[in-house]
């Protein structure tokens, strides 16, 4: 699927949101980035960019995705989610907010 650079960008803000929701970077986080990095294109420099993306103008951008767009992004979010074999409590409040903001509509459950 390809996702134009604002699109992008947002969707690096939130992933590395969940990245950081429970306060500690596991391996497997990095790991599902780097092949993350090859899925959507971007280096650890675009990281970098997108945590300057005001969440509310990130939401936007992500808000106005098509269905299919939006769809993969959830499935982002909950793969990074479970990427270090644990899905935090923090994880699943920050992706469930960012879903009724965003306009997917399905729930974030605990693995």
């Amino acid at each position: 699927m390809k996702f134009e650079l604002s699109e992008k960008l947002a969707i690096v803000h939130v992933i590395d949101s969940v990245i950081q929701a429970d306060g500690v970077i596991h391996k497997g986080e990095i790991n599902a980035l780097g092949k993350l990095m090859k899925v959507i294109d971007f280096d650890t420099n675009f990281i970098i960019s997108a945590r300057n993306v005001i969440p509310e103008q990130g939401n936007i951008i992500l808000r106005r995705m098509d269905s299919p767009k939006k769809a993969a992004l959830a499935t982002m979010l909950k793969e990074m989610a479970k990427a270090d074999g644990f899905v935090h409590q923090k994880e699943i409040t920050l992706i469930t907010e960012l879903f009724s903001q965003i306009g997917i509509f399905e729930k974030m459950e605990p693995y």
